[in-house]
C-alpha cells in the first residue's frame, strides 16, 4: 500500500462532501477552521481509502458509523481497513452517528484528548 490515493478516490471524496450526513454536518461544524488548533480536512482520500474527517499533521483520523457498520462484511471491512491505516501510522478513532447527534461535546472532548495525545511537546 502507498500513502497517495488513486486520483478516483479524489472525485469520490468530492461527492461525498457534497452530500453529508446529518452528523458529518454537525461535526465538521465544530472541526473547521482549526477550532481545535488543528487543520482537519473532510472526506479526504488516504492510501487507498476515504476517511470522514483527517488531520494531516498529526495523522489522526476520525470516522463516523451509521447503522450498517453493525453488518458483518461491513465491520470486517472497517477493521481490515483500520489495520492498513494504522500501518501507515495513523490513529482512527470512531464515533457512532448517534453519539455526534446526542452528545457532541462528549465527542468533542474525546477528539482534543487525542490531539493533545498526539501533538508534539514544544
Amino acid at each position: 500500500m502507498f500513502f497517495g490515493a488513486p486520483p478516483y478516490l479524489f472525485q469520490y471524496a468530492k461527492e461525498l462532501r457534497i452530500h453529508p450526513t446529518k452528523a458529518e454536518k454537525l461535526l465538521w461544524e465544530k472541526l473547521k477552521n482549526k477550532q481545535l488548533g488543528v487543520k482537519f480536512r473532510r472526506q479526504h482520500p488516504v492510501a487507498d481509502y476515504i476517511v470522514d474527517f483527517y488531520c494531516h499533521n498529526l495523522k489522526f483520523a476520525i470516522e463516523i458509523d451509521g447503522g450498517y457498520h453493525f453488518v458483518k462484511d461491513q465491520n470486517e471491512y472497517d477493521q481490515y481497513r483500520a489495520k492498513d491505516l494504522s500501518e501507515l501510522g495513523i490513529k482512527i478513532i470512531r464515533f457512532f452517528n448517534s453519539q455526534i447527534e446526542n452528545d457532541i461535546e462528549e465527542v468533542i472532548i474525546k477528539i482534543k484528548q487525542q490531539i493533545a495525545l498526539r501533538t508534539p511537546n514544544p
